[in-house]
Parts: structure tokens; sequence; C-alpha cells
């Protein structure tokens, strides 16, 4: 890569001019405006309220599930998708090193221990062929549990991520965890309305979990949801986030200890308002990756596409330098220039509290490292 600036410019060119271009700003109109005076007039701004409902619906409609279950953030939906799925203090749960921290931290906060497989180069998520050989090396089953042959605790789920909407191979990764029987949960925090053979990410696993951050493809300001086919299980999930009450007209008593995690009405309100709009968002992201994938083809370099068989929301765009000294060259010349650009994440093995967790050779997860630049992606595009 020679002209970085040329890069620059063409990046300016797709969005509004303004001094700086943010890397995922969100986009509000009308209808966004008209739901939150709606729910400031109706007074109903907490847990409560018609626009969670309509939220939970949508949410599940999308992702081809039957419930959905709003909570505060994406995190927390992936916490207790996983409390969900069985894992317990002391379990262990398979997940990829190239992730956003909260994909971990999740597994943490469920009291269990997370594992790092590799990913795939084409996908950015979840090596299905690294996963088998790691359950197949690494694991055995001792009393009809699945367990780690090197620290002897239960495998007890697997977290593949849908890296900035790419969809991982997810059908191949559901038929391993099915043969060795450990519950699948998908984050799919970056990936609402992208399908993978004509599925939509969220529907494979037992469990799914979104985001709905700021920066989030649409956004509640914050926000999560869990999602299921399982009634019974959409049921308890609503009940242990809302601090595990009983329904009753005026007694406050409460059946075991709960979480205080149920997302307000409000913030429902903007994102419903956002979900109205959602067809024409993916047109404008898909059109915004098009428009990306031509210029770099053009210059000869190597933007991330969607992988084979899967149609990708285009969250985040992202390419991929020749080495880490380009990349560091590129995000220079970005920030200089008021382009906001970022690295991947750093690898979760080289965060300190990861640093001695298990894990397989990663050397997909490396290569990726030292090679990605994500770059712009807002909704508003310019003529």
């Amino acid at each position: 890569m020679s002209d970085f600036a040329s890069v620059v410019e063409f990046i300016r060119s797709q969005f509004p001019r303004s001094d700086t271009v943010p890397l995922h700003a969100p986009s509000f109109g009308p209808e966004e405006r008209h739901n939150l005076l709606e729910c400031l007039d109706s007074t109903m701004v907490s847990t409560i309220g018609p626009f969670v409902d309509r939220f939970e619906s949508e949410v599940a409609r999308l992702s081809g599930r039957r419930y959905g279950i709003a909570v505060i953030n994406g995190t927390v939906a992936l916490q207790m998708a996983l409390r969900a799925a069985g894992v317990k203090e002391g379990d262990e749960v398979l997940t990829q090193p190239l992730t956003f921290v909260a994909t971990a931290n999740a597994i943490v906060h469920s009291g269990a221990h997370p594992v790092f497989i590799d990913v795939e180069r084409e996908s950015l998520g979840l090596d299905p062929d690294s996963l088998q050989l790691y359950l197949e090396r690494n694991s055995e089953v001792i009393q009809g549990r699945r367990v780690s042959k090197q620290t002897g605790r239960r495998i007890a789920a697997c977290v593949p991520v849908h890296v900035f909407g790419h969809p991982c191979r997810i059908d191949r990764i559901a038929e391993i965890c099915s043969a060795f029987a450990i519950p699948l949960v998908e984050d799919a925090a970056e990936a609402l309305g992208s399908t993978y053979l004509g599925r939509p990410c969220g529907s494979f696993g037992s469990l799914a979990a979104f985001s709905f951050n700021g920066n989030k493809i649409v956004t509640a300001g914050g926000g999560g949801v869990v999602v299921t086919d399982d009634e019974s299980c959409a049921k308890w999930l609503k009940h242990i986030t809302t601090v595990a009450k009983i329904p009753h007209p005026w007694e406050y008593d409460h059946d075991e200890v709960g979480f205080n995690y149920r997302l307000p009405n409000i913030n429902a309100a903007l994102v419903v308002g956002q979900l109205s709009r959602f067809a024409e968002i993916l047109v404008k992201k898909r059109h915004l990756a098009q428009n990306y994938l031509d210029f770099f083809t053009g210059l000869g370099m190597a933007g991330v596409r969607e992988p084979d068989g899967a149609r990708s929301n285009y969250w985040l765009n992202s390419l991929l330098t020749k080495n880490v000294g380009e990349r560091d060259q590129m995000l220079k010349t970005m920030v200089d220039h008021g382009v906001m650009g970022r690295p991947a994440w750093r690898l979760m093995h080289k965060l300190p509290m990861y640093a001695s967790s298990p894990r397989s050779s990663l050397t997909n997860a490396e290569w990726l490292e030292e090679r990605l630049v994500a770059l712009p992606s807002s909704t508003p595009l310019s003529n």
C-alpha cells in the first residue's frame, strides 16, 4: 500500500463533510423522536412498557426466534444466555480470542473460565476445524461429562462470535457442538440482520445474545437481547433479570437471587424507532461496503468481504494490510487527517487477566491482529 492519502480522501467522500469522520455514529430520525416523546408523555420510562415488548418481539422476529428478553447491555445478555445454557461456577467455555473483551468478561461473570480457539481468516470467526481438533485432543468424557484433560473442568458451552457482522461457519460449529454434547450460545452482538445459508445469525444456537450499544447497527443507547425458542427458558430469563420478583398486584416476594437487568422502556422507545428503518439501514450499509470493496480492489488492497454462504450486515468495514508496520502507518495517517480507525481488538490471551487461559494454537488470530484496520462505517452517506 503506497497511497494512504488517497484512502483517506475516499473515506471522507463517503460521508457528510465534517472535521472528524467517526468510526460508527448512530443516525436518528423522526421515528425515534416521536417514540421518545410518547414514552415521556406516558411516564412509563422504567423497565415496564409497550416499547420493551415491541423491541423484544421485533428482535426475536429478525433473529428467527420465538422469544426475546431485553436487558441493559450486550454483556449482560451473553452472561444471562450462558447462565440459561447451564454454565456454572468453575466450568470452561470455548470461545475465540479475536473479539471484544465483553465476550470473555461475560464468561467470567458467569463464574466460568474462557478457553480460546483459533479463528478463520475469511470469516474472522471461530474456526470449526480448530474447534474439533481441540476437543478431540484435549477433552474426554468422565461420568457423562465432557471435561478438559488439562484442567479437569467441565466444558459447559461454546461461544462463537460473528465478528463485525460477518457470519462464522456456524452450521459446522453447531454440528461439532452437537457431536460433543456442548451447548452452543451465539455471540451475535454485531450481527443483527446478517444471515448464513439463508438463516439469521442468532438462530443456530440454543440461545444467542445481541448488543444495542451506541455504536451498533441500531441502538437503544445501550441494551442487549437474549433470544431463544424455549418458552420456559424465556420466562425464567425474564423472571431472573427482573430481580426474581413473583408477580402480584402489591406484594414484593422473590423466589431466588435475581438481577436488576431489565431494559428501561425509554431506551426501547429509541431502538424501536431505529428498527422501523432497519431494512433501509441494511441497504445503506451494504452500499457503503460495496463502495469500499470496489475502491480497494482497484488499488490492489484486500477489503474484508462477507464469507461464502453469508449475507453480512457489514456493521463495521475493515481492510487487511500487509503487516503490522503498514497497519500502524495507515492508522496514523487516518488519525492525522481526522478519520477514525482502529486495529482489531487486542487478542484476549494477550490481556493480563486472560494470559493464563487455556488455548489452542492461535496462528490466524495473531495474523489478523497484525493486519486488520477497521474503517468508518456510519450509516449516513453523502450523495
